[in-house]
C-alpha cells in the first residue's frame, strides 16, 4: 500500500503552483482550490475580488517515501516570492498570500524551522512573510482551473508567468 500525506500551500496563483507540483516525483495528485477564508463554498469571482478571505491554494497528495514535506517546501520557496505580503508579481490581494496550511504538528514544526533558517541565512533581502497556520477547510476550485497550464499552454499568462516558473523548477530540481 502506498503511503499518502497531504500538503496545502498558497503562493500566488494556484495555476503556477499546480503546474510545478504536478511534475514533482512522489506527488500523486494536485488540486487547485481555496482555503483560509470565512465563507463556505467560495467561487473564483468572489475569491479574486477579495471578498471571502480565501487564498488560492494547491492541495498536494504525496508519497513521503518518495518526497518529503521538507522537499516540497524547498520547491515552494523556490518558485514564489515569500517576502511580499499579499502579492506575487502583478497578482495583488490576500488571495495571493504566501501560506503553509499544515496538517499535523510535524508539518507545523518543519515549516517554522525552514522559515527560520531562510531568514537566518538572509536568502532574500526582506524577511519571509509566509503564514504558517492550521489547515482549514479546503474547497476545490472550479473544474476549468484544474490542470490549467497543461490544458492552456498557449494562453498569455501561461506563457509569460507560469512557463518561466516551470522552467526554473526543471533547471533546479529535475536532474537527468
Amino acid at each position: 500500500m502506498i503511503k499518502q500525506e497531504i500538503a496545502t500551500l498558497a503562493g500566488g496563483c494556484f495555476w503556477c503552483l499546480e503546474a510545478v507540483f504536478e511534475q514533482v516525483k512522489g506527488v500523486t495528485g494536485v488540486i487547485s482550490g481555496y482555503a483560509g477564508g470565512h465563507i463556505e463554498n467560495p467561487g473564483y469571482e468572489a475569491v479574486c475580488a477579495g471578498k471571502t478571505g480565501h487564498a488560492e491554494v494547491v492541495k498536494i497528495s504525496f508519497n513521503p517515501e518518495e518526497v518529503s514535506f521538507s522537499e516540497l517546501l524547498g520547491v515552494f520557496f523556490t518558485i514564489h516570492d515569500p517576502t511580499t505580503l499579499n502579492r506575487q508579481g502583478n497578482d495583488v490581494g490576500t488571495q495571493y498570500r504566501s501560506a503553509i496550511f499544515y496538517h499535523n504538528e510535524t508539518q507545523h514544526k518543519e515549516a517554522q524551522k525552514i522559515i527560520t533558517e531562510l531568514n537566518q541565512k538572509k536568502v532574500w533581502s526582506a524577511p519571509v512573510v509566509t503564514e504558517v497556520v492550521d489547515a482549514p477547510v479546503f474547497y476545490p476550485a472550479e473544474s476549468y482551473h484544474q490542470h490549467y497550464f497543461a490544458t492552456h499552454p498557449e494562453q498569455g499568462y501561461c506563457q509569460f508567468v507560469i512557463a518561466p516558473k516551470v522552467e526554473k523548477f526543471r533547471k533546479l530540481f529535475l536532474h537527468s
